[in-house]
């Protein structure tokens, strides 16, 4: 169960951090250009800690997969970037994707 309490943490900063690059400005401006470097710089502490438990395969799946979705909802909230159908179907691919590793993978790291 801790690798999954990290790889969450992992995932949340990865999501602040993709989240506040744009706003960064192409690191022109301070605030967001920190959350930036600290975020990817704890979704890399907190991956390193899920591979003690979790295949690294698996890992990033999930990762992947709830990272694109929740990036892709922040921003479509804060930035007005609306997905469109395809866009959707793909990421429902890649969550059902994920979904099949949890559920039926030998390699999910149960």
């Amino acid at each position: 169960m801790t690798g999954y309490v990290y790889l969450g943490l992992a995932i949340a900063c990865e999501v602040v951090a993709t989240s506040a690059l744009k706003a960064s400005g192409e690191f022109k401006q301070v605030g967001p250009s920190l959350l930036v470097l600290f975020g990817y710089g704890g979704a890399f502490y907190f991956l390193s800690k899920t591979l003690q438990s979790i295949p690294v395969g698996v890992a990033y799946a999930i990762w992947s997969g709830v990272g694109i979705t929740l990036v892709t909802l922040i921003a479509a909230m804060l930035y007005r970037q609306k997905p469109d159908l395809p866009a959707i179907m793909g990421m429902l691919l890649i969550v059902a994707g994920v979904l099949v590793i949890q559920l039926f993978s030998r390699n999910a790291g149960h």
